[in-house]
């Protein structure tokens, strides 16, 4: 919500108090014969009825509302709710007394004290409430407006992925491949267009779901390198390793295949060993996943293949709010990324 507007609620709340405020002051000065000193009561009702509300409306505002209430610490909540209202009481009683003196907290004994006490800790209380209330609209609204914004970012994400699941450039290339290789091994060529059928029909049917099992995106990976060995006699040009337990962990689809594909485009030399490294761990709640590969020096600046940095970053900021890490890094024509993902 605009600061323009938040400034406009707050003033609109003390400016009905305050009326209020002189309502009752105007009433209270016409209910009786003599009347009391119009200037007397304005002066004793500020300390009596202000500053109470102004204290606690702002600490429940800003202290209680985002320490305990938002976090859901309803006990503390409402234990420093009546200490903070009975505090601003005391403190209203100090500044009474100090302008009026002691007598006139103390006029009926300890009894009146405490009563006085008591009203201006109800009345600081009932305005904090109120001020808890006008700050749980402001963030309600914000989260609203924050959701809605991350829904379209989320959307424009899933539109830009569903069009990069596909690189023209890798089918044209395995297509080609698997052609020649229908003259020279029949049952290789089948073997591979089975896999690139595979991957077709993943992409097809499995991208549609918000997340599935960390088991089937393997399963992709593992036959997306096959394919792309196709364009190489080195066996050990990729080296792919799973450790741990994957089979009862879930991710949303096509989130580690952008960085494998930035590796096979921006690989320098086929015939090295282990040009590119891919390792997937599985360990108590997260799994962390990193993908290298060397680079010679014509390919300096690296780039996801499709969506880009930003686009890839903002999709795991929005699957993983605060949940993961992701370290990426150019050295000694090595391109390496490291990503985390932490699960509930």
């Amino acid at each position: 919500m605009k600061k323009s507007i938040v400034l406009a609620i707050h003033i609109g709340f003390w400016f009905s108090y305050f009326l209020v405020l002189f309502f009752i002051i105007a009433a209270a000065t016409q209910g009786f014969s003599t009347g009391p000193n119009l200037e007397y009561l304005i002066k004793f009702g500020f300390p009596f009825t202000v500053v109470p509300s102004l204290s606690c409306f702002y600490l429940f505002y800003f202290f209680l509302f985002p320490k305990y209430i938002q976090n859901r610490k309803i006990g503390r909540s409402f234990l420093y709710s009546v200490l903070i209202s009975v505090g601003c009481a005391f403190i209203s009683g100090f500044i009474i007394s100090m302008l009026f003196g002691t007598k006139i907290m103390f006029k009926g004994g300890y009894t009146s004290f405490i009563s006085e006490i008591v009203t201006m800790a109800l009345i600081g209380f009932v305005i904090g409430i109120i001020g808890v209330i006008i700050r749980g609209f402001i963030t309600w609204y914000d989260e609203l407006k924050v959701k809605e914004e991350l829904n379209l970012k989320n959307h424009k994400i899933e539109l830009a992925l569903v069009k990069s699941q596909l690189d023209p450039h890798f089918l044209f290339n395995t297509i080609n491949n698997i052609d020649v290789l229908i003259l020279k091994s029949p049952e290789l060529a089948s073997e591979y267009l089975n896999k690139l059928s595979d991957i077709l029909r993943f992409m097809l049917f499995e991208t549609k779901l918000e997340k599935i099992a960390l088991s089937k995106e393997t399963e992709y990976i593992k036959k997306y390198i096959e394919l792309q060995k196709i364009r190489t006699s080195n066996e050990n040009f990729v080296r792919f390793t799973i450790n741990g337990e994957i089979s009862n962990e879930t991710i949303p689809s096509m989130l580690l295949i952008p960085f494998i594909e930035n590796a096979f485009k921006h690989v320098s030399n086929k015939k090295t060993e282990n040009a590119i490294t891919i390792s997937l761990s599985v360990e108590t709640k997260k799994i962390i996943f990193e993908c290298e590969n060397k680079f010679g020096e014509s390919n300096k600046s690296l780039e996801f293949n499709g969506l880009g940095n930003d686009l890839i970053k903002k999709r795991i900021e929005l699957l993983y709010p605060k949940k993961h890490t992701l370290d990426i890094t150019n050295q000694n024509n090595t391109y390496k990324v490291n990503l985390v993902l932490y699960n509930d």
